[in-house]
């Protein structure tokens, strides 16, 4: 297989560092319909599920933990690019549609040389296939799904490749519109709702190829994409307000969740990019410009949250019966151009420079409203109140509003050198220059939170990343790699407490950490590579030390997160990727990780106690200390003329994980739920030992069989057949306070799919 994770086409098997690339036929036969199962293929590649377009990408155990809505500011440890155009933000991972790709590339280890700040763990690329100006294509797909005890789902898609005028201009258009089934039920004051997490994902991308002349290619494209769910992969084993003793509702358990309103997800994605080359004879020069327009929008049931809150504060016990509309709204734009000159000959040197420049506006709001809750602010603290500290911000009967604006503006420059020592020995040296500047200014209201008007916070960085690879063939067949290089993610500033929420003791814990700095690491690897007819095998062991991790943490009581630095931390451990075909028409393929990833350092608050599970000889979040796949395809002839059957499956395992690092220290019990008498708690229990924290390793098996026809594939499909319920992640209000939910996998599903080419 040809990538391009050097930017520049060589074979995988060359490419001197460790690297996986699933085609359209390996997604196809696994049945991948996002980066979620893609990973489940991939050694090394964590996905944290934090609910619809919510997700959290790790590579080799490099991971900070859970980032949530309201940290606009922090930045991701794995760049996702859409061919030459990152489209990496910070907890919201795109969940691009696979249809019509050449390939994914998962680049392992920091890949700031080539692809910047967002790369600090390693980089993720989508592929698509580009406009051919030599002949007519076309491909049309549907399938159907149905999953058990919940709704059923499908999707639609086609492409089409036309060229227009002979060999220079082609147009190549895809468009999809997929049903997600849902399967979660919720609980009501009023009943229940069936299968509340269904949704939809519609959208398309055109782009066209302008070759006037050989040396010169033009390729302008649009890409949109609108995603619609209706609810969330959430389980509630506790939340303050589904007691049957108190309320007469039913008891929650598997796969079923309290709602006092409905919730939503909506993500709409417009970019707009323009990729030229024209090759000078001795280089080739490659701009590649990018316009990225996204509007997130949820709605929850922010009723748990606040009105845990709103008892501690005094209010009358009738607030509760009013839903809490808890709003977040992202509205982000970017600008990116890359310019980057690189040699076009196959003499012994080959080199690479280039420059980039971004320019990112992430505007953030966030409000919770409650009818009634003005009267019900004064009637506790004083006629007027809820006027009074409205601060211009917030709404009417709103308890909090947030605003943030965050602007950032990076520049870097960029190079690589690769030089054939001898006919087996390559070195490859590089490194990065960057500067980065950053304001965010915040205004916010409401009897929550603390009155800030227009507060302005800045930080800026710059520095040098360099790399170092070493790569050796022991013959044509095996190839041995060693690589140093170093990876950066931006720092930057916390965002207030929500005080009035907080305990007196988690005001002083955690109130005293306002700016983080920059999170940097050094990977090393020794990496082997072997490829023959019948077998690969490509493996590698590394260790990255870590400085600086940049670490989520729930402050307790305040409804609040703040980024800290732990000083020392190391992930390393050890990767495998086999493919062997033992007989005609069998293929067999295995992958694997084991990973050990933890703080070297503890970090302690102000009384000496350890702070949130920081503590040396911890695990870091998200990540398994081991996962395997392994899936096989045994064709033959079919029934028909010309015709091939196919029947194959796929097994995957991931480990014992946690969402964030203080969920170890979960047991020992946080401080216990105060007034939630409503929610049949007498003040003294803990509802943290309703769940435990540790979230529990997973086996799912799918099965699949169809035909091959000269230009049509029929697949049938049973994904999950022994019905697991793997636990995502741990989705936790108030630090569990108010409510505790486990975000879980689809259940056992049945499904087709039908391809047809052109």
């Amino acid at each position: 297989m040809i990538v391009t994770a050097t930017k520049r086409e060589a074979s995988l098997q060359d490419v001197p560092f460790s690297i996986n690339a699933q085609s359209q036929e390996d997604m196809d036969r696994v049945g991948a319909e996002n980066i979620e199962d893609i990973a489940r293929n991939v050694a090394g590649l964590t996905i944290q599920n934090l609910g619809p377009g919510q997700s959290q990408v790790a590579i080799r155990g490099v991971s900070a933990g859970q980032i949530v809505r309201d940290q606009p500011g922090v930045k991701e440890q794995v760049g996702i690019y859409l061919d030459e155009s990152a489209v990496s933000m910070s907890l919201f991972t795109p969940d691009l549609d696979l249809f019509d790709l050449a390939r994914v590339e998962t680049l392992r280890g920091p890949q700031g040389t080539l692809f910047g700040s967002g790369s600090v763990g390693g980089t993720v690329r989508y592929i698509t296939h580009q406009p051919d100006v030599e002949q007519f294509e076309a491909a049309a797909e549907a399938g159907g799904s149905i999953v058990s005890g919940g709704s059923a789902g499908g999707h639609v898609k086609g492409m089409i490749n036309a060229p227009i005028a002979g060999d220079v201009l082609a147009v190549r258009a895809v468009g999809y519109h997929t049903r997600y089934p849902g399967f979660i039920d919720a609980v009501t004051r009023d009943g229940k709702i069936e299968d509340v997490n269904d949704g939809e994902r519609s959208g398309g991308r055109v782009s066209a190829l302008f070759a006037p002349a050989p040396e010169l290619q033009i390729t302008p494209r649009l890409v949109y994409q609108d995603i619609k769910v209706n609810g969330y992969n959430r389980e509630e084993p506790f939340n303050i307000y589904a007691n049957p003793d108190t309320l007469g509702v039913e008891g929650l358990g598997s796969r079923k969740q309290f709602l006092m309103r409905r919730e939503s997800f909506s993500d709409e994605l417009l970019m707009a990019d323009l990729t030229g080359s024209l090759n000078l004879g001795f280089a080739e020069l490659v701009s590649v410009s990018t316009y990225t327009d996204r509007k997130i929008d949820i709605i929850r049931d922010g009723s748990a949250l606040l009105h845990s809150v709103s008892l501690d504060l005094g209010y009358d016990l009738s607030i509760t019966d009013n839903p809490a509309n808890f709003t977040d709204h992202t509205d982000y734009k970017a600008f990116a151009q890359e310019l980057r000159l690189a040699s076009d000959s196959d003499g012994q040197l080959q080199w690479l420079v280039g420059g980039f420049y971004s320019d990112v506006e992430r505007d953030f709001a966030q409000a919770v409203i409650v009818e009634g809750y003005d009267a019900a602010t004064d009637a506790v603290f004083g006629a007027g109140t809820a006027d009074a500290v409205r601060n211009g911000i917030a709404q009417t009967d709103s308890a909090i509003s947030n605003d943030f604006t965050v602007k950032l503006e990076q520049f870097a420059l960029f190079g690589e050198v690769s030089y054939d020592f001898t006919d087996r020995l390559t070195g490859t040296f590089g490194g990065r220059y960057y500067d980065f500047d950053e304001s965010r200014l915040l205004s916010d209201g409401g009897i929550i939170a603390n009155g800030a008007s227009g507060i302005l916070d800045e930080t800026a960085s710059d520095g040098f990343s360099p790399r170092v690879l070493l790569s050796y063939a022991l013959n044509n067949s095996v190839r041995v790699n060693a690589q140093a290089a170093k990876g950066f993610r931006l720092g930057g500033v916390n965002n207030p407490l929500n005080l009035s929420a907080c305990s007196g003791q988690d005001a002083e814990i955690f109130g005293g950490y306002q700016a983080y700095k920059d999170e940097t690491l050094w990977n090393y690897e020794i990496g082997f590579k072997a490829k023959t007819a019948a077998l690969t095998f490509n493996a590698a062991t590394f260790y990255n030390d870590i400085s600086d991790l940049q670490v989520t943490l729930d402050a307790g009581s305040c409804s609040s997160r703040i980024v800290y630095n732990v000083p020392k931390a190391h992930a390393a451990g050890f990767e495998y990727e086999i493919g062997v075909s033992p007989v005609d028409g069998l293929d067999l393929y295995f992958s694997g990780s084991v990973v050990e990833s933890e703080f070297d350092s503890t970090v302690r608050d102000g009384a000496g106690a350890v702070l949130s599970g920081l503590e040396e000889g911890n695990r870091l979040a998200t990540v398994p200390e081991f996962e395997m796949s392994a899936s096989a395809i045994y064709r033959w002839k079919g029934l028909f003329e010309n015709s091939e059957s196919f029947f194959g499956g796929s097994i995957q395992h991931v480990g014992t994980r946690y969402t964030q690092p203080g969920d170890q220290t979960m047991s020992q019990g946080l401080p216990a739920a105060t007034n939630l008498v409503f929610g049949g708690f007498d003040g003294t229990q803990s509802p943290q030992s309703l769940v435990d924290a540790e979230l529990n390793d997973y086996t799912l098996l799918n099965v699949f069989a169809g035909l091959d026809l000269p230009e049509s594939t029929i697949q049938f499909y049973v994904n999950n057949i022994l019905d697991e319920s793997p636990q995502y992640s741990l989705d936790r209000e108030r630090g569990g306070r108010a409510r505790l939910g486990v975000l879980v996998g689809q259940p056992r599903t049945f499904g087709f799919r039908v391809k047809k080419t052109f």
